[in-house]
């Protein structure tokens, strides 16, 4: 017995960093997205999976906004015009391509309210993410640092 629960004090340790090791290889997480014209913290968004695998981001902080504290999606259509961006999902349905690439999703700037064909790539070390959106030719991207 007390063999065993030698062993297992040893064990906890490593599987602590097992499990650490394998968030940061994933892009679920909060994420302070980057402004791509002005390089300032914006927002945090969080990456969380569901349960048909693919991934999806939804606005949980707004850190800095020209459109006050709390700021609505004035230009967005649909279910979205005028809600707050605050609890907002504006990343959906990207799937897994291999272990740090993602694609198919779809990408919203709550500041134009337009939509944009979205992908991820997540860094080595895990620590940033490579976020772009296009429309046909046209791509914008941002690099989004692991809160």
């Amino acid at each position: 017995m007390r063999k065993l629960r030698h062993a297992l004090l040893l064990a906890l340790p490593l599987l602590g960093l097992s499990l650490a090791a394998s968030a940061a290889d994933s892009a679920a997480g909060r994420w302070k997205t980057i402004d791509d014209k002005t390089g300032k913290v914006k927002s945090i968004v969080e990456i969380t999976p569901a349960a048909n695998g693919t991934l999806s981001g939804k606005v949980v902080e707004i850190l800095q906004s020209d459109r006050g504290p709390n700021p609505v999606c004035d230009k967005c259509d649909g279910e979205r015009k005028n809600k707050p961006v605050k609890g907002m999902t504006i990343l959906w349905s990207l799937k897994a391509d291999d272990a740090s690439h993602w694609s198919g999703g779809t990408i919203l700037d709550p500041a134009n309210g337009k939509t944009y064909k979205s992908k991820l790539e997540l860094q080595p070390g895990g620590q940033k993410l490579d976020v772009s959106g296009c429309i046909m030719f046209i791509c914008r991207a941002q690099t989004w640092v692991r809160e």
